[in-house]
């Protein structure tokens, strides 16, 4: 079984392209993936999204050249984060694949407590490393509140909102996992991490608030 070599081989890369329409489909069925893990990567993938419109409804307009520059950055970089999280959907579906797989190998099997702890760990470890990733997206949509086109900085809000949603989703996710996780040193070290990221992006998320009502 290839769980015995560490990953999953099933292939859920089709979850990312599928119609939406389908995509909630699929989530609505008896099927356990797509879940929360990949419902919160497609949240963040559309506050991406967001932010890249009020990048883009904000670059080349009068009276906002100064930020021309910084705004093509934002839009550059929640590209690149809109993809990562694409691929999010698919890495929670495999991760939660391996849990599945490897908790129904037999009891007798040679090393199954250390294969169980390992998939428990990674799918610890999957959606931990999104979260950390979303954070950076609430970071630039905090940017887009406070220097993008005011017209559309309204949505530059819902980005910031639906970017600390989907990051405490990922963090759910990673709580859910760490439960059943032997290695103290680990659950603790990754606890810590993440009650720091929660805590900054508290404080992003209320910048965001106050900038939105200034303007």
């Amino acid at each position: 079984m290839a769980l015995l070599q560490g990953y999953s081989d099933m292939d859920f890369s089709y979850l990312q392209s599928m119609p939406l329409d389908e995509l909630l489909e699929a989530t609505a069925s008896r099927e356990p993936v797509p879940g929360g893990g990949g419902i919160a990567a497609m949240t963040a993938a559309s506050a991406a999204a967001l932010v890249e419109m009020v990048a883009n409804l904000t670059i080349g307009k009068k009276g906002y050249e100064d930020v021309d520059l910084i705004m093509q950055e934002i839009r550059d970089r929640a590209r690149e984060l809109r993809l990562r999280y694409l691929r999010g959907i698919d890495e929670d579906a495999r991760a939660f694949d391996d849990v599945i797989r490897a908790v129904r190998l037999p009891r007798d099997t040679p090393d199954r407590t250390a294969v169980v702890q390992r998939a428990f760990t990674h799918a610890a470890a999957v959606p931990f490393a999104l979260g950390k990733d979303i954070f950076v997206l609430l970071q630039l949509a905090d940017q887009t509140v406070r220097y993008g086109n005011a017209w559309v900085i309204t949505d530059g809000a819902i980005a910031a909102m639906n970017a600390r949603s989907a990051m405490r989703s990922a963090f759910y996710s990673v709580r859910i996992n760490l439960k059943s996780i032997m290695d103290e040193v680990f659950v603790r070290q990754m606890m810590d991490a993440i009650l720091d990221i929660e805590a900054r992006a508290e404080m992003v998320e209320k910048s965001v608030e106050r900038a939105y009502a200034r303007r």
